[in-house]
C-alpha cells in the first residue's frame, strides 16, 4: 500500500526575482509570487495526480525563464550573481583552507613554473579535484621534477567544511606541487586588464566559467610567465628542456590554448601582454571558443605575419613555436571517444608515440567514466603517468 495522505491543505510557495534586465529593457514579471494550493481527497486520486504534474510544470517553467534570462549578454543581474561565488566572504568567520597566491610566502617562480586553473567555483567553498584534473596535475608534477606545479583556485575554500580526498592527498605527496587560491580583482589589478574586469562583462558571459579560465590563463602567463596547462591534459613527456615561449597546432587553421608557454620577460612577456589585450578587444560572451585559441590564433597571426600554424617558426615567429598537432593534439576532439573505448587503445598509442602530451577533450568527453584496470588508452595513460591519482581513484576513474 502507498503512503496515504491525510485531508489537509498543501501549500506551496515560488517566489521570483521582481525584476529581470533584457537587453537593458526592465521587464516587471506580472507573477510576483504564485501560492499553488490543493486539498487532496481519498475519495478523488485523480486530484493528486493533477496536482503533481502542476508542479512539475511551473518547476520547469520558472528553470527555463531565468536560465534564458542569465544567457543575455546584458544581463546586469545575472552579471552580478556570477559574481558572487567568485568573491571572497571576509567577513564569513571561516579559515581559508588554501593561502592566497599574492600572500603565500611561496609564490610562483617567474618563467619556472607550471600553471593550472580550477574555475568551476564551487558554491559551497569546497576544495574539489576529480580524477582527471588530479590526473593532469601529477603528470606534470612526475614528468617535471625541477618546475613548480601551481594549482590557482578562483573559489576560496575554507577549512570549517572541506576535508581532504586521496586523491588531494595523491598529488600532494609531490614537493613541486601546490594549491593556492586567488582573488579575481586583487589577481588582475595593476594590470592592463583590470579596468575590463571591473566592468564585470565577462560575468554576462554565456560561458561565463569557460571564459574565467581564458582569461586567467593570458592574466597568469603576463604576471608569471611559465607553462599553461589545462587540467584535461596527461603530460607524457619532461617540458624542462624546452624553449621559452611555444604552444601547439590542434588543426591546419588554429593554435591551442590548452598549452602555452610564455617567458615571463622580454618577448614572452610582450606576447602575454598583446594576448591580453587582443582578449579584451574581441571578447565575445556568446562564442565559446573565441576567447581561448581564438585569441592565440589572432595574435601569432599578427606576429608571425601568416595565418598557417605549420609556417610558425621560431625564425618567423621572433623566437616564438608553434608545434604540430601530434605534439599536443594528436588525437583531434572529434575522436575524443578513441580515448576511453579500448578497441582504439593501439591506435591511439601509436599516433601519440611521439606526442608530448595528449588532450581529453573534457567538455566532451566528462561524463565518461572508466574502471580502473580498463584497457582502454586513457586509462594505460593514466596508469603510467599519474600513478598514485589513478590507484587512489578506487574503482572508477572520472
Amino acid at each position: 500500500m502507498g503512503t496515504s495522505i491525510s485531508e489537509e491543505q498543501l501549500q506551496f510557495d515560488f517566489v521570483l526575482p521582481r525584476k529581470f534586465i533584457v537587453n537593458s529593457v526592465r521587464i516587471e514579471l506580472l507573477v510576483k509570487k504564485m501560492n499553488l494550493s490543493f486539498k487532496l481527497s481519498r475519495r478523488i486520486p485523480q486530484i493528486k495526480t493533477i496536482y503533481y504534474g502542476s508542479f512539475a510544470f511551473v518547476c520547469v517553467i520558472i528553470v527555463f525563464i531565468i536560465r534564458t534570462t542569465c544567457n543575455s549578454a546584458n544581463d546586469k543581474a545575472c552579471s552580478n550573481s556570477n559574481k558572487v561565488c567568485f568573491r571572497y566572504n571576509s567577513s564569513s568567520g571561516k579559515e581559508f583552507l588554501l593561502e592566497d597566491v599574492l600572500l603565500s610566502k611561496r609564490k610562483p617562480t617567474p618563467g619556472k613554473t607550471i600553471f593550472f586553473h580550477e574555475t568551476s567555483c564551487s558554491e559551497l567553498n569546497q576544495l574539489h579535484l576529480t580524477s582527471r584534473q588530479a590526473c593532469a596535475i601529477e603528470s606534470a608534477a612526475l614528468a617535471n621534477p625541477s618546475l613548480d606545479v601551481f594549482v590557482l583556485f578562483t573559489s576560496p575554500a575554507h577549512s570549517s567544511n572541506t576535508s581532504k580526498s586521496k586523491i588531494v592527498d595523491a598529488i600532494l605527496t609531490y614537493s613541486n606541487v601546490y594549491l593556492r587560491s586567488l582573488n579575481l580583482w586583487t589577481y588582475a589589478a595593476d594590470t592592463p586588464i583590470s579596468e575590463w574586469l571591473e566592468d564585470g562583462g565577462i560575468f554576462s558571459s554565456k560561458y561565463v566559467k569557460s571564459h574565467i579560465s581564458d582569461f586567467l590563463r593570458y592574466l597568469t602567463l603576463y604576471k608569471w610567465g611559465g607553462t599553461y596547462l589545462d587540467l584535461d591534459v596527461v603530460i607524457l613527456r619532461s617540458l624542462e628542456n624546452i624553449k621559452p615561449n611555444f604552444a601547439g597546432a590542434e588543426s591546419d587553421t588554429h593554435v591551442a590554448a590548452g598549452v602555452m608557454n610564455f617567458d615571463n620577460e622580454d618577448f614572452g612577456h610582450e606576447i602575454a601582454a598583446a594576448c591580453l589585450r587582443n582578449f579584451q578587444m574581441n571578447f565575445n560572451g556568446n562564442n565559446w571558443g573565441s576567447n581561448g585559441p581564438g585569441v592565440i590564433t589572432r595574435v601569432l597571426h599578427d606576429i608571425c605575419r601568416t595565418k598557417s600554424p605549420q609556417l610558425m617558426t621560431r625564425n618567423r615567429c621572433t623566437g616564438f613555436k608553434v608545434f604540430p598537432i601530434e605534439a599536443f593534439y594528436a588525437i583531434p576532439w572529434p575522436k575524443w571517444e578513441h580515448f576511453f573505448d579500448p578497441s582504439f587503445t593501439e591506435s591511439v598509442l601509436n599516433r601519440t608515440k611521439n606526442s608530448i602530451a595528449v588532450h581529453i577533450w573534457n567538455r566532451h568527453s566528462t561524463g565518461k567514466v572508466i574502471n580502473v584496470g580498463s584497457k582502454a588508452a586513457y586509462a594505460e595513460f593514466a596508469e603510467k603517468h599519474c600513478p598514485k591519482v589513478y590507484k587512489a581513484s578506487g574503482t572508477y576513474f572520472r
